[in-house]
């Protein structure tokens, strides 16, 4: 299982670009990760926005229903999300921007959050 947060700021949602493997490096996905042994999925979230933003953040209600990823080897979950505290730093990944709804497609997207981008671009107005 993979959790993704969905970070927003007013109209505006966070994108990181992946930095790695080589093969998915420059494409773009919502800060997230794996969960690890007894960890609820907002417990996993606010762990992999620390480890990778600096940030602490308020988890809300799912984007969509489960998502495949890593070629259908993973199922995804992507959480709408707000920042607690801290300025997010891409401290694992290439770079971060923050989307505007009419924004949200200048980015190449990993194929597995797509919908999800399209659920945001719909629930934010573009």
């Amino acid at each position: 299982m993979v959790v993704a947060a969905a970070i927003r700021d007013g109209r505006a949602v966070l994108a990181a670009a992946r930095a790695y493997p080589p093969e998915l490096a420059g494409l773009w996905e919502f800060p997230g990760g794996k969960l690890e042994p007894g960890e609820t999925e907002a417990e996993a979230l606010r762990r992999e926005c620390r480890e990778e933003l600096g940030v602490e953040i308020t988890v809300g209600d799912r984007v969509t229903g489960d998502l495949a990823t890593g070629g259908g080897r993973f199922l995804l979950r992507v959480y709408y999300a707000g920042l607690a505290s801290g300025e997010p730093h891409p401290k694992e990944h290439a770079e971060l921007r923050w989307l505007l709804p009419e924004e949200i497609d200048s980015v190449p997207w990993l194929p597995g959050n797509r919908p999800a981008v399209e659920a945001i671009r719909e629930a934010l107005g573009a």
